[in-house]
C-alpha cells in the first residue's frame, strides 16, 4: 500500500482494508499501553482545509504527532491557490516539500488534481462525494463492537444521501455487510455509487437496499447510523431539508425496531434534536464517541501504510 492515494474507499481492497484493521488494533492498543511508536520519523503532512473541522483536523495533527512526524495546516488563506495559482503548481511544489497531503475540499476534482500532479499519496478528508476515512474508521468500530461476520448484521443508514454515505455504502459493500440506506427519494445517494455498492455486495456476498422507509430500514438492524441532513456549504437548503427529513429522525421509537443488541452510531457533529435525539445519542445503545476516537486510531493506520 505505501505510495498510494486515498481518494475513495474503492481505491483499497477489502484485504486491503482488513490489513488496516489489523494495524488499527495494534496501534490502539500500543496507545493505550503507552508504547511509543514513531513509524513516521521525520516524515510530513500538508494538511489542506477548504472546509472546517473538529474531528478530521486534530485527529490527522494528533496521528502525525504520536507517529512521530510532523503536520502542516493549511487554509486557503495560506496558499496561493486563492490569488489565482493552479492546482497542478501548487501539488508539484507541496510534492518537493511534503512526503503526503491530506485535503478536506468542497469539489473531488480538487483532490483528484492533487493526487495527478503531486507524485505523493494524496487522502481524502473529506469531499462532497465521498469521505472514506470516516468511513473505513466506522467499520473498524463496527468490527470493534459486533466482530467480522459480515455476513449476519444489518447496517440501517438514515437520512441524506450524502458524501459520508456514499463511503459507506462501498465500504461496507467491500466488506460484505449488508446495508439498508433510508432517504427521501429526492435524497438519495447518487445512482453511480449504489450501482458499484451492489456490484461489490454480490462479490462480498452482502446486501445492498435502498429505501424510503426508515422503519423498515432499521428492523432487526444491528447498526443504526445517521448523519446531518444540512451539510456545509447546504446552508440555503437548511428549511426545505429539515421539512422533508422529519420523519428520518433517529429517536426511540425507531431505535425501538431494531435489534435489542443495536449500536447507534454517527459522524459528528450532531445536530441534536434533529437528525437524532439526546436519549438516543447520550444512551445505552450510543457507541458515537468511541466511533469519534477510533477516527485517531484508524487514520494512524492509514498514514504508517501509505506514508
Amino acid at each position: 500500500m505505501k505510495g498510494k492515494s486515498l481518494l475513495s474507499v474503492d481505491d483499497f481492497s477489502r484485504e486491503e482494508i482488513i490489513q488496516i484493521f489489523k494495524m488499527t488494533e495494534r496501534l490502539k492498543m500500543e496507545q493505550k499501553a503507552g508504547i511509543i511508536h514513531h513509524l513516521l520519523l521525520g516524515k510530513s503532512l500538508a494538511m489542506i482545509f477548504e472546509k472546517p473541522s473538529t474531528r478530521t483536523r486534530i485527529s490527522f495533527e494528533m496521528a502525525m504527532f504520536q507517529l512521530g512526524g510532523t503536520s502542516l495546516y493549511l487554509s486557503p488563506k495560506d496558499l496561493q491557490l486563492g490569488r489565482g495559482e493552479s492546482i497542478k503548481d501548487t501539488a508539484k511544489v507541496l510534492g518537493r516539500y511534503v512526503n503526503g497531503i491530506m485535503a478536506r475540499t468542497f469539489k473531488h476534482k480538487f483532490l483528484e488534481e492533487l493526487a495527478s500532479s503531486s507524485g505523493i499519496p494524496v487522502i481524502n478528508g473529506l469531499t462532497d462525494w465521498e469521505h472514506p476515512c470516516q468511513a473505513i474508521s466506522d467499520i473498524f468500530t463496527i468490527y470493534e463492537k459486533k466482530g467480522d461476520e459480515w455476513d449476519k448484521m444489518k447496517m440501517a443508514y438514515i437520512g441524506d444521501g450524502n458524501n459520508v454515505c456514499h463511503s459507506l455504502l462501498l465500504a461496507a459493500a467491500k466488506i460484505g455487510l449488508n446495508i439498508w440506506v433510508a432517504s427521501p427519494k429526492e435524497y438519495r445517494p447518487a445512482e453511480e455509487i449504489v450501482k458499484r455498492a451492489k456490484d461489490l455486495s454480490k462479490i462480498n456476498k452482502g446486501e445492498v437496499i435502498i429505501t424510503d422507509s426508515p422503519s423498515e430500514a432499521v428492523l432487526n438492524a444491528d447498526i443504526i447510523y445517521t448523519d446531518v441532513w444540512v451539510s456545509m456549504g447546504q446552508e440555503e437548503e437548511k428549511e426545505a431539508k429539515e421539512k422533508v427529513f422529519k420523519p428520518f429522525q433517529v429517536n426511540s421509537t425507531l431505535l425501538s425496531k431494531a435489534s435489542s443488541e443495536a449500536i447507534v452510531m454517527h459522524c459528528l457533529p450532531a445536530h441534536r434534536g434533529k437528525e437524532i435525539t439526546d436519549e438516543v445519542i447520550d444512551g445505552e445503545h450510543s457507541v458515537v464517541f468511541d466511533q469519534a476516537e477510533n477516527r485517531l486510531h484508524t487514520q494512524k493506520a492509514i498514514l504508517a501504510m501509505l506514508l
